[in-house]
């Protein structure tokens, strides 16, 4: 897979470490001669040039890419960014960096982002799902579909501990993903029964959570 990444800061260097980990091709872009720094990343390929510029899009070959990941500190460029790669070149989904939580509203299909990742709201589900037992927190926003992940640990009292996975009559325009129990990861199956402490991990529109957030903590 191809993947571009506007702003090569220590956000933008270290998504891409982790993609060309994964035995992705990478593509760095970033218009600050200071950024270009080839050997923090060798295997990745490099680009100086101001990625809201048509012209360094060309040049970098964006109707190639599989992914474009906005990652720069200024939430203007990740905007202009994701619209561009997404309207004249027709990439199938685009990520955005919001650095400003105000700015969260505007990081939608609209401009071109699928997915939006908001830093200040991902440190603090992060702490959140830490000390919380029995509260949906939500962990990303996925702006096409109108589609939230959430996250909620299986609280001992709830009625459904000890339930199979195909008995659960989940809401509507909600998907189990992953059950995360101990150090293993599950991929939901009809058959496993769930068990307190379960860190469960859904895809749901935001009109359901209060639902499931109710289903998933009512107490026996």
């Amino acid at each position: 897979m191809r993947v571009a990444i506007a702003g090569a800061g220590a956000v933008g260097r270290s998504v891409a470490g982790e993609l060309l980990e994964n035995g992705h091709e990478v593509l760095l872009v970033d218009k600050a001669p200071t950024a270009i720094s080839v050997e923090r990343v060798p295997q990745a390929e490099w680009l100086l040039a101001d990625a809201c510029e048509i012209t360094s899009l060309d040049e970098a070959a964006l109707e190639r890419c599989h992914v474009v990941i906005a990652a720069t500190g200024d939430d203007k460029v990740n905007l202009v960014v994701s619209l561009l790669a997404k309207t004249e070149y027709g990439v199938p989904r685009v990520v955005a960096r919001v650095n400003n939580p105000k700015n969260e509203w505007l990081f939608n299909e609209s401009w071109g982002v699928d997915v939006a990742v908001s830093t200040p709201r991902l440190m603090s589900a992060l702490v959140e799902e830490a000390v919380s037992v029995g509260d949906l927190v939500r962990l990303l926003r996925f702006s096409q579909g109108d589609a939230n992940l959430v996250e909620l640990t299986l609280p001992p009292e709830s009625t459904l501990a000890g339930t199979r996975v195909g008995d659960v009559s989940w809401p509507e325009d909600t998907a189990l993903v992953t059950i995360i129990r101990g150090s293993r990861v599950l991929t939901p199956d009809p058959d496993d029964v769930l068990e307190a402490g379960d860190e469960l991990l859904f895809v749901a529109a935001p009109a359901r959570e209060e639902q499931l957030e109710e289903l998933l903590s009512t107490r026996g």
